[in-house]
């Protein structure tokens, strides 16, 4: 199990952008569980939407790739190197994510050629899946 400073060791964001508080399994190289508490403090919900907060449905996916970015740069081999976004298929939204939730990340690899991955990905909340779809990555070097 991760926390959130253990996370912030492995992957770039911070704090605001930061969108997973703790890691909860990890397979190396298969696949990852993170946890994302959503609270109703968080700055996007002013504007999204006064009165009716609902997460905004990138971040969510945002929050499914930092946790898969945990996986990654996990890996000695991926030392000095950054996940970046390449796609995303079949992704579907089933339902809203609203503060007070936590979001359960999962995400599990399902190929990698050369630099290029693609992993499957979803978010629960209370066992119900809100998010789903597949992520593809590439891995690049880090500026600088």
């Amino acid at each position: 199990m991760l926390n959130s400073a253990q996370i912030e060791a492995i992957i770039p964001h911070r704090y605001p952008f930061l969108l997973v508080d703790r890691i909860l399994e990890m397979e190396p190289g298969r696949r990852i569980v993170g946890l994302k508490n959503v609270s109703a403090n968080e700055a996007f919900f002013q504007g999204h939407f006064p009165g009716m907060p609902i997460m905004p449905g990138v971040l969510i996916v945002e929050a499914l790739a930092q946790t898969g970015a945990v996986l990654l740069l996990s890996e000695p081999e991926s030392k000095g190197r950054i996940p970046y976004f390449a796609g995303i298929e079949h992704l579907r939204f089933r339902k809203p994510v609203v503060p007070g939730d936590t979001l359960r990340l999962e995400v599990e690899l399902i190929s990698r050629r050369g630099p290029v991955g693609r992993a499957a990905a979803k978010a629960l909340v209370n066992g119900q899946v809100v998010t789903e779809g597949e992520l593809l990555v590439v891995m690049g070097d880090r500026p600088g």
